[in-house]
């Protein structure tokens, strides 16, 4: 049975291909070559820009301060939530997506007639990328104003997407419309006479705890790794929050991602998913919950089991190649050897308390029933 089916109106198609034609695989084998999404990698695209069946659309001769451009009210999410394991591909993701983001055609721009098609040369890009449209199918058209904050509760923690973002750009065509500097890359943007309008107002930033300066500007999209270490105590949850009322503000939106956490943490991972809001989109390959990874009498596979391990393994990284099994399953049982429920929770995807009992079983049974489109 196939778990991802596009059934809905939504942008992904269009940024998919957009997505492989301007950015490029930053490290590995494959370095250089065009940045191809898997599976899963798309389905949280094609829901990250799910457009409302009844979005409304404002033409751009029409668009006036009494009557905006319609931005985030085209979605049908506001906010979207990434659960995966290490090294499933999550940083790399979320680099293209924040490339898509800051150049490519993530804004809603009416519904498709006949012949409509999206070329890159008409938004100052020389590429050559013309991407037909279906009849009837969601137009896109670029940010007119992108302020794009990537987040995390250190720089460590942010290079796992801010480094594979400046390869991308430095390897392909991306070079032509973001400059790398020192501590944010620039959005080039061109002005009345189509040359670069020369500002640093259109920009990707770097935010930190210890490096707040930018909070409270109204941002178009907010990305927020680790987000399963956001926490009262060190601050990161006010931050996130201040992203979140900072993207409303500007018609934006903001996208967690997280390695399972410790739910005696309660982290702000942790309040995205006890929430259920329906307007959220949630990706979370939760072994627990898979009826593949339990026994006949209901019970769960155990990750301390090598057979029912290397299944769990193989359920949660299905869809991402690139990953051996055998290392992850060896690094597994390294880490068990010291810290068997944080190994359980970063490669099994599952979420075990930090004093190492589980949660009962059906507080996130209940949690889970009921979500929307959750993979």
């Amino acid at each position: 049975m196939n778990e991802f089916v596009i059934d809905f109106p939504t942008l992904g198609d269009l940024n998919d291909a957009w997505i492989t034609a301007h950015c490029r695989q930053p490290d590995g084998p494959l370095r250089g070559r065009p940045f191809q999404l898997s599976d899963w990698q798309f389905w949280i695209l094609a829901n990250r820009l799910r457009i409302r069946d009844d979005a409304e659309y404002v033409p751009p001769e029409e668009v006036t301060i009494d009557n905006p451009m319609v931005l985030n009210q085209a979605f049908t999410y506001r906010q979207t939530l990434t659960v995966g394991p290490q090294k499933t591909g999550k940083g790399p993701t979320e680099a293209a997506f924040v490339a898509d983001e800051a150049k490519g055609p993530v804004i809603f721009d009416g519904w498709a007639q006949p012949g409509d098609c999206y070329r890159c040369s008409d938004w100052g890009c020389p590429c050559g990328f013309e991407f037909p449209y279906q009849a009837g199918e969601p137009k896109g058209r670029p940010h007119p104003s992108p302020l794009i904050q990537m987040t995390a509760n250190s720089e460590d923690q942010v290079k796992n997407a801010y480094r594979p973002l400046q390869a991308m750009i430095q390897l392909g065509p991306l070079k032509h419309l973001l400059l790398v500097r020192d501590n944010f890359i620039r959005i080039l943007q061109p002005g009345i006479d189509g040359e670069d309008d020369g500002l640093d107002l259109d920009r990707i930033d770097i935010v930190t705890s210890s490096a707040k300066s930018r909070l409270g500007n109204p941002i178009s999209d907010a990305e927020q790794d680790e987000a399963g270490l956001y926490t009262d105590s060190n601050g990161m949850i006010k931050v996130a929050d201040t992203q979140r009322r900072g993207a409303a503000g500007m018609g934006g939106r903001t996208h967690a991602w997280t390695n399972a956490w410790d739910p005696s943490e309660n982290s702000y991972a942790q309040r995205i998913w006890e929430a259920q809001a329906e307007d959220v989109f949630i990706f979370y390959r939760n072994p627990d919950l898979d009826p593949r990874l339990r026994h006949e009498d209901g019970s769960q596979f155990s990750f301390f089991n090598k057979r029912e391990r290397r299944q769990i393994l193989s359920t949660v990284y299905e869809g991402s190649p690139w990953v051996s099994i055998d290392s992850i399953d060896a690094e597994a049982v390294a880490l068990m050897r010291t810290d068997p429920n944080q190994a359980e929770r970063f490669f099994g995807n599952r979420l075990v308390q930090g004093a190492g009992a589980w949660l009962d079983e059906g507080v996130w049974a209940k949690a889970y029933a009921g979500t929307p489109d959750m993979a």
